[in-house]
């Protein structure tokens, strides 16, 4: 409160018509204030730092280079409060030379002054400005005619009528122009009243999705360490946040955040912030860098969008050279164009037919599905707003949207990718969009985190989203992943196929191992969806899983030269008792080809019948006789019987190799213990 009463000094800050408890009560319902983010576009020289000083009484133009020179060269800043709302200026140059400054302060507004001087009227970057507005998609503003004191009422009723030739057709058409002079003040409380009607209708930004904040500026204060400003685009960022630093990968912490100065435990979408770091050094961030929720975003060297074409520029080149600005980010880059945007052509057409669409450039006025490689990375998500200016000479030539910021490897100018970009480019219908990166995850599906991020759905809609693809049976949510459900049934087929075919090659085996089931699908999708999938064969009664896999309907088929061995051998283990021959003289003792004793063997031990202990195998029923045995040696339960080796051989009539693997045994069966050089009945 004290803040307050000091800002309200007599020349502190222009009056804003609120009395002093009037601004208290602000103050004491700042949670519930608006906040908006005003945005000034024109030409060079037209008054626009003078009109935002004379609105907040804050100079934006705070380098030095600027105030010897008079021009704005980077981002200035000014704000004020009014009947509960917060009212933020970005003062962005006008200078051509300076139109990716412009385009770094234009991405955080939610709406533009247009400013046009009354001795000028409109001028080259009047038009580039008001162009970048539409192609960042932005959607309401106003005009500020000024320096109305320097010309006549006629002069200032003729640059209103070009004025309102320009905006024609477009999100200012209509919208208040207000003739004003930041020298003597006139027209200012019009202006304010025109941005007060105007933020009343403007939405404000979401504050449940991912904190998300393009950094415009980064530097260090004495005493604080590293700070960075930008326009908060969505979310709710506290103290003591973890935030990763994009594309670089630091991660640092929220340690201070300031809202227009003032010290904040928590800053909302859509407010100008100041975020004070630790853990990150201010040589290692810059304008384009991007603060985020640890997962909040990915960060992409390719993307693929909807481009239109401003009118009146020179064609776009397949595969030409251009910068791309997002958000604070200006990146080279090199567009591939695929074909024009509402084309007729039926979706099924065969590559050859689709020769004739794909586009060697772009015209003027046009809209085309493009294909965007950047040289550095970028952090993007569907449905983020871009701007594209010739490499050479730099001027605007383009805006667009991006429907897929991180496409998979693939022919852009194909038949298959062309019906994949229009399924991606309705974004009215989100749910197509995420149907098709779905179907191009495979059998991996995609984790909830990059549903959020790539295609930009907001945190807590996630699960509701899905619902609508789970329902209509489009999706499966296994865990934490969410895959084709057209996938899982290829995933199952293959499984029951791989199965078969094992079966077939091997008929004496009980099934697949399933470790090696694992390793052969390890490549297409991951652990928990085939377990998922396994389980649901199991459950609908396909498949018999152990640790083998067989089909249901599999029993081991023997010819009679096997049912014969298989008898014999049984016979022989049996026979043997706890003294069974060695394994290398089998085909000998039963006079059989090794492979059938080998497969024959190998089918008694998976069933039960032999059982392998150490490098022999004895039966498994003479095994179980001497559990009963060794127990019975204890008398009674609470009577203790002790075992060496010695009463074991000599009890047993066995020799020393047979009677220590047996004896390992015994202690893995939890029949007895060892204990110093011999053993306790349990």
């Amino acid at each position: 409160i004290q803040t307050l009463r000091r800002a309200l000094k007599p020349k502190s800050q222009p009056s804003t018509g609120l009395k002093v408890h009037e601004l208290e009560l602000v103050c004491v319902n700042q949670n519930k204030m608006k906040h908006i983010v005003v945005g000034t576009a024109g030409h060079i020289d037209h008054g626009k730092s003078s009109l935002v000083q004379a609105l907040t009484g804050i100079d934006p133009d705070r380098l030095k280079e600027e105030k010897i020179r008079g021009i704005t060269v980077d981002l200035g800043f000014g704000h004020y409060q009014h009947a509960g709302m917060n009212v933020a200026f970005i003062d962005v140059p006008g200078h051509e030379r300076f139109v990716r400054n412009m385009l770094a302060g234009a991405s955080g507004i939610d709406f533009v002054l247009l400013v046009v001087a009354a001795d000028e009227s409109i001028m080259p970057q009047t038009r580039e400005h008001f162009d970048i507005c539409r192609l960042l998609g932005v959607d309401a503003g106003l005009v500020a005619i000024t320096k109305c004191d320097l010309v006549d009422s006629e002069t200032i009723e003729l640059v209103r009528l070009e004025i309102r030739d320009l905006v024609k057709d477009s999100f200012l058409d209509g919208a208040p122009i207000v003739a004003v002079s930041a020298r003597t003040e006139n027209g200012l409380q019009a202006i304010r009243d025109a941005i007060q009607d105007i933020a009343g209708s403007v939405s404000s930004r979401r504050r449940d999705g991912f904190v998300r904040l393009p950094i415009d500026r980064a530097f260090t204060v004495k005493g604080f360490g590293t700070v960075v400003t930008g326009t908060l685009v969505s979310g709710e960022l506290g103290l003591d946040c973890d935030l990763d630093v994009l594309p670089t990968g630091c991660r640092a912490k929220v340690r201070g955040l300031q809202v227009h100065g003032e010290d904040r435990d928590i800053a909302r979408g859509g407010q100008r912030v100041a975020v004070n770091l630790s853990g990150v050094d201010v040589r290692d961030l810059s304008r384009g860098d991007t603060l985020v929720v640890p997962g909040g975003l990915e960060i992409s060297q390719c993307f693929d969008a909807t481009l239109t074409m401003l009118p009146g520029v020179n064609p776009l080149r397949h595969g030409a050279r251009v910068r791309c600005h997002q958000g604070t980010t200006e990146v080279m880059g090199r567009v591939s164009l695929a074909t024009l945007i509402n084309t007729n052509k039926d979706h099924h057409l065969k590559h050859e037919q689709y020769q004739e669409d794909f586009l060697k450039e772009l015209e003027p006025s046009s809209s085309a599905y493009v294909r965007i490689r950047l040289e550095q990375p970028a952090a993007l998500t569907r449905g983020d707003r871009f701007v594209l200016r010739a490499y050479s000479p730099m001027v605007t030539i383009a805006g667009g949207i991006v429907i897929d910021p991180t496409p998979p490897r693939g022919h852009l100018r194909s038949c298959q990718g062309i019906v994949r970009l229009r399924r991606l480019a309705n974004l009215e219908e989100p749910h197509e969009g995420v149907t098709q990166m779905l179907e191009e995850s495979g059998s991996r599906g995609l984790s909830l985190s990059a549903i959020e991020s790539r295609a930009g759905i907001v945190p807590s809609n996630v699960e509701e989203f899905l619902e609508v693809l789970i329902t209509n049976g489009s999706a499966v949510m296994v865990g934490d992943r969410v895959v084709s459900s057209t996938h899982l049934e290829t995933l199952s087929s293959q499984i029951v196929k791989m199965v078969r075919e094992f079966h077939v090659i091997k008929p004496l085996e009980t099934g697949l191992p399933l470790q090696e089931t694992r390793e052969r699908f390890g490549r297409v999708t991951v652990s928990k969806i085939l377990d998922y999938v396994i389980a649901n064969l199991v459950r609908n009664g396909t498949l018999v899983s152990t640790d083998c896999l067989a089909l249901a309907s599999h029993k081991v088929s023997l010819s009679g030269e096997e049912l014969a061995v298989r008898e014999l051998l049984e016979k022989i283990f049996q026979d043997a008792g706890l003294q069974p021959p060695e394994v290398s003289r089998l085909s000998e003792i039963v006079d059989t080809d090794s492979e059938i004793v080998d497969r024959i063997l190998k089918l008694l031990l998976k069933d039960g019948s032999l059982v392998k202990i150490e490098s022999l195998i004895f039966n498994g029923q003479t095994l179980e006789s001497l559990k009963r045995e060794v127990i019975g040696l204890k008398g009674g339960r609470d009577k203790v019987a002790q075992l060496d080796v010695g009463r074991f051989k000599e009890k047993f009539g066995i020799s020393r190799k047979y009677a220590m693997p047996l004896l390992g045994y015994l202690d893995r069966e939890h029949v007895t213990r060892r204990v110093g050089a011999g053993r306790v009945v349990i």
